[in-house]
Parts: C-alpha cells; structure tokens; sequence
C-alpha cells in the first residue's frame, strides 16, 4: 500500500522516542504525514537523526503542527504538563496516543476490523494475551499490542477480517478522540496513577473512555467484583456484559468455583488452565471469553484455549519447582491490590515484598496476612512494611536486596513454613531495578541458579 497516505499534509509532532514514539514517527511518516521528531533525551535525539527525521523542539516558541502525539509516560495535564504540552493546549492543538492514529487508519484504508480495546488497573495485560491467544488458536486474525507490547503503531494493517486486540492504559485512554472500541473491556479498579489524574474520579474517567464511542451494535464487558468498575454501567450505551470472577451474573460470564459459566451452562473447568490461578484470573478469564464469545468463538475451542494458555511473565509466574516449593514471579504486582490478588491465590505463602510503596502501604493487605508464614522484606520502604506486619503479629525480616531475601525465603519454606515462596512486591521496583520486568528476571535467575546446586548435591 505504498500510495496509502492517509495524512498527507498533516503536520504532527512526536514527542518522546523510545519503543512506541519512533516507530509511531516512522509509521505517519510513511502515510503521508509531516513529521518532526524530539525527545528530551540526547540518545533519543540522536536515534530520530539516524533515522533521518526532523529534529523539532516544540515547546521552543509557538506550537505550529496540527497535533501531538505524546509518549504515553509523558504527562500532559498533571502533576506538571510537559512545556511541549502546555504549548500545544494553548495553541488549542489535540494531543493524541497511537492507538487513535492507526484507528484512522484502517477505517481510512476501508477496512471493517474490530477494536478490541481491554484496560483495569490490574489484570488487563494477561486478559489481553489471553484474548490474543484464544484468537489465534481459533485460527483467527488478531494484531496484539498497545501497553502490552508492541507499539499500536508497529502493528500490520489487518484486513475487515482482522481483530486488534489492544491493552490500554489510563495515560492512553485519555488521548483518544475518534476511537469507539467494538469490544470494551473494563476489569477492575483500584487506586492507582492518582498524582497523573488529580483524583480518583479523575482516573476512573480517563479508564471509562474505553466505552466512549460505542454504539448499540458494540459490547462493553464490565468486570462485577468491586464498586467503582459496577459504577461504571450507568454511563455504558452499547450492550452490556458483566463478568465476574466471584458470583453469578444473568446476562454474562462468571466463575462458579472452579466452572466458568454463562447462561447456557458450563464453558470451562479452571482447573484446567493452570496459568490463570485466583478468583482475579477467574474474572481474566470470564472477560476474555465474554470478548471472545461477541467475536464469534465457539465454546469448546475457548475452552481448549484456557487450557493451553502459558500466562505471561511476572504474572504469578512458576519459575521452578524445588523440594516440593512453588516459587512464584509476580513482580508484575506493583500495588497493594495487585499484590491481594496473588497472596488471595495460596494458601499459605512465605512472601518477598517491597520496594517503592504506593500511598497506603500494605495495610490494605491485612486480610491476607493469615496467609503469610513469613515475610522478608526488601526494598527502600521495607522498613515500613515491617511496622505494619509487626503490628498484626506476622513474622518477617528485613533482607534488604532480591540476593539476600531468597534464601532466607527457601530456608523458611523448605522447613516446613510454606509450599509457595511467592514474590509479589505490592510495590513499584525502581530503587533497586530499572523495572518490574527487572526485578522479576533476577528472581527467576536466582531460583534457577539455586535449583542447579540443588541438583547438583541431589546427585
């Protein structure tokens, strides 16, 4: 399609140029669009030159293009908007995500393929693998990307036949403007991104865009186990379908203890899906089925798809097994939530937690401290979270690093504490990594490593 020029004349900044922004550029660039490129950062700066684009600081003087197309990370409103920002709302300029750029696109381009756009604060990554996995066992088109990886705009132009399945995050939910998602999925809510969005009115307005648009022909899939997301269905204009992965809900998708059902019987035994443990991936799995349902997929394939699907990393993932101990990545588990989800999936756990808290710490978790034998703590806020288990009566320690916290967490486990060592941080990991992903990796080279001296004094 290489007369496809779907913006032609179209002026657009890109700001920020890391694994979504340069692609995006080179993707207008090719359909059409006058593109100049900036990042605040020299190596970025430097990638778009060698790529050959315009280098073009738009929050120096008056902001000129037509739009800009602003790195998900980068703020536009709070807690400070990016001087380039600020520039082009005053220039009453839209500033928009790259996900609205390839919604024009393929309408542009004639083709009917639907939207599928699955966003919550937690669980929306593996709902999203989980729908593109049920797709593609189902011999079905499906494009996987947006927060998920890859970039909404390194994904294939898909005929009518084609199916984007596209996780969404608040940061990009609230730069659309033209895009009605055909299948919108909203999981749950929980607090989380509040200094991005003011409030958390202001965050759950920025998730119910993905409903905005839709028309009486589309679904929104709305999650059923917390408040704020049941809240939701006043404001939903296409046809509603809850899910839940707690109790029954006419009209929709549910977990009924192990069975995931909707109103013409049994569709699956959870039990069979061993990479979607916990009541939370019951509710995953029901809103992947719903999507999956609406798209035209048959029961019993859904069924074998749950089955079959190996769930993502740092997602309660088993990175081994060692004298009958489960260890378990969820580094994923950046909040306290998040991290109830995993400890609500055992048990009886020994847990490595820490790092950079949210606002609130673990108290939230007190439910599930029962669930914990012991706790080694890591992490700048360790030392707070060790008050607040102190104070509930759990035992713990403070390691202070992933190096030290594992052994002491196998020792504990291996004498009988726990048959799961589960990492689940309920917090964000960047004082001691570059990520979650980071931190998670170390655990599962650590585990390894570990079950290779096993094995070696076993022989």
């Amino acid at each position: 399609m290489s007369d496809f020029r779907p913006f032609a004349g179209e002026r657009i900044a890109v700001l920020g140029l890391g694994k979504a922004g340069l692609p995006a550029a080179a993707r207008l660039a090719a359909w059409g669009a006058d593109v100049t490129c900036w990042d605040d950062r020299a190596e970025g700066r430097a990638a778009a030159e060698a790529a050959g684009f315009t280098l073009r600081d738009s929050a120096a003087g008056p902001f000129t293009q037509d739009a800009l197309l602003l790195s998900p990370g980068i703020p536009h409103i709070l807690p400070q908007p990016h001087p380039a920002a600020a520039r082009a709302r005053e220039a009453g300029r839209p500033i928009l995500c790259d996900v609205e750029y390839l919604f024009r696109a393929v309408r542009a381009a004639g083709s009917a393929a639907r939207f599928v756009g699955i966003t919550g604060t937690n669980g929306k990554s593996t709902t999203t693998a989980l729908l593109h996995h049920l797709l593609v066992g189902a011999g079905r088109v499906s494009a996987v990307g947006g927060n998920l990886g890859p970039a909404a705009l390194g994904l294939n132009m898909l005929g009518s036949e084609g199916v984007y399945t596209l996780e969404m995050s608040s940061y990009s939910l609230e730069r659309i403007a033209t895009v009605g998602f055909n299948v919108g999925v909203m999981l749950n809510l929980s607090p989380d991104h509040l200094d991005r969005h003011g409030s958390m009115a202001g965050y759950a307005a920025a998730k119910a865009n993905v409903f905005a648009r839709q028309g009486r022909d589309d679904v929104a899939v709305l999650g059923q186990d917390d408040e704020l997301s049941v809240a939701m269905a006043g404001s939903v204009t296409a046809r509603l379908v809850p899910v839940s992965g707690l109790r029954a809900v006419p009209g929709g998708v549910w977990a009924a203890g192990p069975m995931l059902r909707d109103d013409a019987g049994d569709i699956a035994d959870l039990r069979d899906a061993p990479a979607l443990p916990g009541s939370h991936n019951a509710q995953n799995a029901a809103a992947a089925t719903a999507a999956g349902l609406v798209l035209g997929l048959d029961r019993a394939g859904i069924a074998a798809g749950l089955a079959s699907f190996p769930g993502l990393p740092h997602r309660q993932e088993r990175v081994g097994t060692l004298r009958g101990v489960a260890f378990v990545n969820d580094s994923k588990a950046t909040n306290a939530d998040s991290a109830a989800r995993a400890l609500a999936s055992y048990d009886r756990v020994v847990w490595i937690a820490g790092g950079i808290a949210k606002e609130g710490g673990i108290e939230s978790l007190a439910p599930y401290f029962p669930r914990i034998a012991r706790a080694i703590l890591i992490g700048r806020d360790a030392p707070a979270f060790a008050a607040t288990l102190a104070a509930h009566g759990v035992a713990h320690e403070v390691a202070g690093t992933l190096d030290e916290a594992l052994p002491a967490a196998a020792s504990a486990a291996f004498g009988g504490a726990a048959p799961v060592v589960l990492l689940s941080p309920a917090c964000a990991s960047f004082d001691q990594f570059s990520g979650f992903d980071a931190r998670g990796d170390h655990f599962r080279t650590l585990v390894q490593a570990m079950g290779a001296t096993d094995i070696g004094r076993a022989a």
